[in-house]
């Protein structure tokens, strides 16, 4: 005779806060290496970095160069004074 396999119970999950910086990115290729850029920055000093959302997109002109500019909203898992 087979056995029932047993239930498994719903595991727990630990309440967690996540905090939102806002950060831009430059390059002077394209917006994807902006982002990319700024993303790369931010994940040196920042940790459990969770979404990037894009929020503005724009180009600065400078001496008749475009430099790139992605405007980032970060989301990272919000840990305290730890």
């Amino acid at each position: 005779m087979a056995k029932k396999a047993k239930a498994k119970k719903p595991r727990a999950t630990t309440p967690a806060v996540y905090r939102i910086t806002e950060i831009v990115g430059t390059s002077p290729t394209s917006w994807a290496e902006a982002a990319a850029n700024g993303i790369k920055a931010a994940s040196k000093s920042l940790r459990d970095l969770r979404v990037a959302e894009v929020d503005r997109l724009d180009v600065k002109i400078e001496s008749g160069k475009l430099i790139y500019r992605a405007k980032l909203k970060l989301s990272f898992k919000y840990h305290g004074d730890d």
